[in-house]
């Protein structure tokens, strides 16, 4: 048998390497390295949408010392987000707030809002969940959130008992949180105490992998407490881990200037801020 010589030249072994170091499609452009994460120990509020440089120099009066930032997704309430840019991320930090990215993807597919069900989790949900963790660090980056930050991603109260749906909403979520991790950001999760945290601890007890970094509990009308929430085994994401959103849809004015805002309890990741 005859054997051919194949000569690989300079340039070719510079395309090969090319080829090889292209990003899936849909992917940010750059991994970037793990940065040691950033903790908050303090009160937080949220609200839909980021208020003006004004607003939060005025708010400096306020009991307040973080802020959650929606800053994503395709479930997001607030799309306008006129203020939110890479110059007030900058700016807020500078006046000494500290920042807890969200994120609001898709949503369970028996998700109880029915504002959200327009965009529940379709049939390939790992998929769709890596797909929707690429967008989540692209937009991160969009506005300078650097890597280290966490990303917290919004999934909002389900059915309870629906075995399928939930199946089908941790999957979405532990690949969304590979996705985020991949690149060198926390994964983060927000959700209702009794639907999402109660299975992520489920999770998190039958040693599931990919799992988020932190978690965000909803539960209203009771006092903020961090060691107590009864969804969660006390040991469970602490130290550093968790956040209580203990008050939602309340109006509150500081320095004059009125918001509504939900309120937190936070000893959590927080995030790191391009320079």
């Amino acid at each position: 048998m005859r054997i051919r010589t194949v000569r690989i030249t300079a340039v070719a072994l510079v395309a090969a390497a090319a080829l090889l170091a292209a990003p899936a499609h849909g992917a940010p452009a750059r991994q970037e390295a793990a940065a040691a994460p950033r903790y908050f120990t303090g009160r937080a509020f949220d609200t839909c949408e980021a208020p003006s440089l004004a607003v939060m120099r005025a708010w400096r009066s306020s009991p307040y010392r973080a802020v959650g930032v929606y800053f994503g997704g395709r479930g997001r309430g607030c799309r306008a987000q006129r203020e939110l840019n890479r110059g007030w991320v900058a700016a807020v930090h500078a006046q000494g707030w500290r920042m807890l990215p969200l994120f609001v993807g898709s949503q369970p597919p028996c998700v109880l809002a029915e504002a959200k069900r327009r965009y529940a989790i379709g049939r390939s949900p790992w998929l769709q969940g890596t797909r929707e963790g690429a967008e989540a660090v692209r937009a991160a980056r969009a506005v300078g959130f650097a890597a280290g930050s966490p990303l917290y991603l919004d999934i909002e109260a389900y059915r309870p008992g629906d075995a399928r749906c939930t199946a089908t909403t941790v999957r979405f979520v532990r690949a969304w949180n590979r996705e985020v991790r991949r690149f060198g950001y926390l994964p983060g999760f927000y959700s209702s105490a009794e639907t999402g945290i109660r299975q992520m601890e489920r999770e998190r007890a039958a040693g599931t992998k990919d799992l988020p970094a932190a978690v965000w509990f909803a539960r209203w009308r009771v006092p903020p407490a961090l060691d107590t929430e009864r969804t969660l085994h006390p040991r469970a994401w602490r130290p550093h881990g968790r956040i209580h959103q203990y008050a939602g849809n309340v109006t509150e004015t500081h320095g004059g200037r009125r918001m509504r805002v939900d309120r937190s309890l936070v000893d959590a990741p927080v995030a790191r801020v391009a320079g």
